[in-house]
């Protein structure tokens, strides 16, 4: 697989980033490492848009993305880099060398919304006039949100919601009718702003929400960025299934700290997350595994996640054998890059007037929408297949 160090059919365009969780580990990741490419400061790795087979799309150079988002939190985006590079996420020199950029891209951070801020309709009304706001003044072709935010609990069945004509009303009549992920994704399609799910909550996942989308002719993406054991978990799956093997169990056990971790210590914020990696092994393999799933948080591993599987599996005359595996890394430096190849796609989706959820981006999400495939070959022939589409339409 080669790769190239900028799109073959670049456009031109000016796309806006807009980080739901803007100065959270990710985001800050992913703006430092947009910046430090866009000062010929950093190498590409890990940038998936970069391969030749997804850049034949035609996508936005990340020179010219520009950062922006909400936040609860006060911390400044230098001072969150600063605490990162103290643990050896992000290099300590490029956040000195890029500590001007980094406060412009702190100035464009608007105060967010948070579950008790009273009516959701005057909440969604402003996220939507920052968002102009955004785009009006740095002169954006589009802008593109993302939300790398905290997890939220899986979100109760809303039958009175299901429509969009619904969910207006329930707006009009109710201070909080909606997950705020989703009153997030809401506001962005009300802005014409494509929307990318990054995390296991809701989002646009709605289905009042997925009607919106398709009325405005936005696309959108999701869900759960898949950045660490479930990205091995779905490259071995098929394994085990095209081998004729037959998975017994699967117990999978990890260990993170930081923000992230913080949050899933919560066992209800927890059961999304569990649901999501869980997720694909079952489709894969075709029938039902057995094994626990745990996420347990340690302030000690700071933005740092291990995680240990244990395969155990059948072969020839029921011999019973396992597989085990460890996997370290640093979850923000997995992550930033997809969010950065997920901002090129969409952006270039919209740009060519695609619509609705995108299956063909299913290859990084441990819940992809708008497709059913988890096995991450196959994700990767279907993103390809899209791209090379794509290109064919510059």
């Amino acid at each position: 697989m080669s790769t190239t160090t900028a799109a073959e059919v670049p456009t031109s365009a000016t796309t806006g980033v807009w980080f739901v969780g803007a100065r959270g580990s990710v985001a800050t990741t992913a703006t430092l490492g947009g910046l430090a490419i866009g000062r010929g400061l950093a190498a590409r790795t890990g940038m998936v848009s970069e391969l030749k087979e997804v850049a034949v799309a035609g996508l936005v150079d990340v020179e010219r993305l520009v950062f922006g988002g909400h936040d609860v939190v006060d911390t400044t985006l230098l001072d969150r880099a600063s605490a990162l590079a103290a643990t050896g996420v992000i290099p300590t020199g490029l956040v000195h060398q890029l500590a001007d950029d980094l406060a412009a891209a702190d100035a464009r951070v608007r105060p967010g919304v948070r579950a008790d801020a009273g009516p959701q309709r005057d909440a969604a009304e402003q996220i939507e006039d920052d968002l102009h706001v955004f785009r009006r003044e740095h002169q954006l072709d589009r802008v593109v949100v993302v939300d790398v935010s905290s997890t939220e609990p899986p979100a109760p069945p809303r039958p009175e919601l299901a429509s969009l004509a619904d969910l207006e009303l329930a707006l009009d009549k109710s201070a909080s009718p909606l997950p705020l992920s989703s009153l997030y994704a809401y506001a962005a399609f009300k802005a014409d702003c494509p929307v990318v799910a990054f995390t296991p909550s809701a989002g646009p996942s709605l289905g009042a929400l997925a009607e919106l989308a398709k009325e405005r002719g936005l696309p959108w993406a999701g869900r759960d960025g898949k950045t660490g054991e479930t990205l091995v978990k779905t490259t071995l799956a098929p394994m085990f299934a095209t081998r004729a093997l037959r998975v017994r169990s699967w117990a999978s056990y990890n260990l993170l700290g930081g923000g992230d971790g913080m949050t899933l210590a919560d066992p209800a914020a927890a059961a999304s997350k569990t649901a999501t990696k869980a997720a694909g092994i079952e489709s894969i393999l075709g029938h039902p595994v057995d094994g626990p799933l745990h996420i347990d948080y340690v302030d000690d591993l700071g933005d740092w996640k291990t995680a240990w599987d244990h395969v155990s599996f059948e072969g020839f005359l029921g011999t019973r054998m396992n597989l085990q595996f460890t996997w370290q890394g640093c979850d923000s430096a997995l992550a930033a890059p997809l969010v950065l190849d997920l901002v090129r796609l969409v952006a270039r989706a919209h740009e060519l007037g695609e619509s609705g959820p995108l299956g063909a981006l299913g290859f990084f999400f441990k819940d992809p929408l708008g497709g059913f495939e988890h096995a991450l070959a196959a994700q990767w022939r279907a993103l390809t297949q899209w791209c090379e589409y794509l290109g064919t339409l510059s």
